[in-house]
């Protein structure tokens, strides 16, 4: 079972930025497509950003040209750099990763870390 630890949320103004990162259990981490998702309090999970086992990032349209998605193989972590930040954001972000792609469906992911909680308010 791969697991993941999140880490780098908090509370943050307007306009401000967060760096969250992923660590990951998986041996072969390299042949995993990750991605960052979030869940605000009454609403679904959802995908922000997803990178691939090549490195190319998607992102969510509400948060393109704010989030940036990275990952360094050899430390089997995933980041994501926000700028920019609205209330909006505001969220548990999670990561998550399959083997060559993301899974669409989330609920067939089995497993989920504690998440990280973003707070965005002045």
């Amino acid at each position: 079972q791969v697991q993941y630890v999140e880490s780098g949320g908090g509370l943050v103004q307007p306009g401000g930025s967060l760096r969250l990162s992923c660590a990951a259990s998986a041996s072969n981490f390299v042949f995993y497509a990750m991605g960052w998702y979030r869940q605000a309090p009454a609403k679904e999970r959802e995908l922000v950003a997803g990178i691939s086992l090549s490195g190319s990032p998607n992102y969510a349209d509400s948060v393109k040209g704010r989030f940036t998605i990275s990952r360094d193989n050899a430390k089997k972590t995933v980041y994501l750099q926000m700028n920019s930040l609205k209330p909006e954001d505001t969220a548990v972000y999670y990561c998550n990763g399959s083997p060559g792609t993301l899974r669409a469906d989330l609920r067939t992911y089995n497993y989920w870390g504690q998440g990280t909680q973003v707070t965005v308010s002045s």
